[in-house]
């Protein structure tokens, strides 16, 4: 396994052990794909893994609807996806990915946890470069088809690391690969169970228990943000 398989391994995120937690990212993510591609899942492909995959988390059909009419109702407000990143305590580096109605609002409790718990919000761009920036795809295994030929039939189309979780098959891609890998699953017949986006650290950072503890206060108060959907860290867990 890769190193984004171990770090997969190791930060398993909390938010998705809360079901309610999961309709709600869910949601976000509907009603910003329907924004960005329109309403109809057959000529929006982002909007057609999220379906898929909102089905396969058992998120009530009517939440789906709530979310596509959300997008498309000049009542509401925008969500805007808004990325923040800071230094938590002890050096570790934390990215914050956020569905947001209100910029302001979110980017004022995103500072607060930071000084209340010893970090510091940085400016934005400022911690990329110690994270990649990877598409993710879970699909169902296909019969007659081995992870060797999964992985190179799909490494000309942007899939650098091909593993198994739990009975499924896991692709890493670049991030700007994510229509075209998505493109070859639905033309080749596999199905995508969820397509997500990850940060993977390029280098890990050992703490003591006590440092971890500082740390993990820190990502649960913003966890608990409902403005934040990912938050990644390079603390080795």
């Amino acid at each position: 396994m890769g190193r984004a398989f171990e770090y997969r391994k190791a930060t398993k995120l909390k938010r998705w052990g809360n079901m309610a937690r999961v309709f709600t990212k869910l949601g976000k993510q509907i009603t910003i794909a329907v924004k960005e591609g329109g309403p109809e899942p057959e000529s929006n492909p982002r909007l057609r893994v999220l379906m898929q995959q909102a089905k396969k988390e058992n998120m009530p059909k009517e939440n789906v609807e709530r979310a596509i009419k959300k997008a498309t109702s000049k009542d509401e407000a925008d969500y805007k996806e808004m990325v923040y990143e800071g230094y938590g305590p002890n050096g570790i580096a934390i990215v914050i990915e956020t569905a947001t109605d209100n910029p302001t609002r979110t980017v004022a409790n995103i500072r607060s946890y930071f000084n209340r718990h010893g970090g510091s919000l940085g400016t934005s761009g400022s911690l990329q470069f110690l994270f990649d920036h990877k598409c993710v795809f879970k699909i169902a295994p296909k019969e007659g088809v081995t992870l060797d030929d999964l992985e190179l039939e799909l490494i000309d189309y942007g899939v650098d690391e091909v593993g198994e979780d739990d009975g499924n098959v896991i692709l890493y891609g670049d991030f700007p690969s994510y229509s075209t890998i998505q493109k070859y699953l639905e033309e080749n017949g596999f199905e995508i169970f969820s397509a997500e986006f990850e940060r993977i650290p390029n280098d890990m950072k050992e703490l003591d228990e006590e440092q971890k503890a500082q740390v993990n206060k820190l990502i649960e108060k913003i966890e608990d943000d409902e403005d934040v959907q990912n938050v990644f860290h390079n603390m080795m867990e």
